[in-house]
């Protein structure tokens, strides 16, 4: 992570990580198909199982994450979301990292994501790729269609 680079626990009720949600649920809406699209509200990142997160550089919001326990073992990451103009800064990197050192801190074994497969999604299947998920089955419910890709690596 960067040297200025900050994260902290929460923060759904600031007013630029609500804007980032909002921007992140439109734009999963809109690029998913509804039966593909599985994006969590803001309100559902507050369930007890999940686990938020905001990245930051002084005050200024770069990306939020989040993480889902499934089972005492296994882990998935949530709403991963870069803010627009921090793009190509390496925060997506920074709050992936968190996330995975977070489950490992835990005990988790593995960890597991649901994601797109179409154009708007090619930077986070490089993300992921990079950093050791590889493509899996579904898991945790989620159903296998065209548009969804299925990723989990062990940790």
């Amino acid at each position: 992570m960067k040297a200025g680079w900050t994260i902290h626990d929460g923060g759904l009720d600031d007013e630029d990580v609500q804007a980032l949600l909002a921007f992140h649920f439109e734009q999963m809406r809109g690029s998913s198909p509804p039966e593909a699209c599985h994006v969590l509200p803001a309100a559902g990142l507050r369930d007890p199982a999940v686990s938020f997160w905001s990245l930051r550089e002084d005050s200024r919001l770069l990306a939020v994450g989040a993480l889902k326990q499934l089972d005492p073992r296994h882990g998935e990451v949530k709403s991963m979301r870069t803010a627009p103009e921090s793009l190509g800064m390496g925060a997506g990197r920074a709050m992936l990292d968190h996330i995975i050192e977070e489950a490992r801190g835990r005990g988790y074994t593995r960890l597991s994501l649901e994601t797109g497969s179409t154009e708007p999604f090619a930077a986070a299947l490089r993300l992921y790729e990079r950093n050791g998920f590889v493509r899996c089955g579904p898991f945790g419910g989620y159903k296998d269609t065209d548009f969804t890709r299925f990723f989990a690596r062990q940790i």
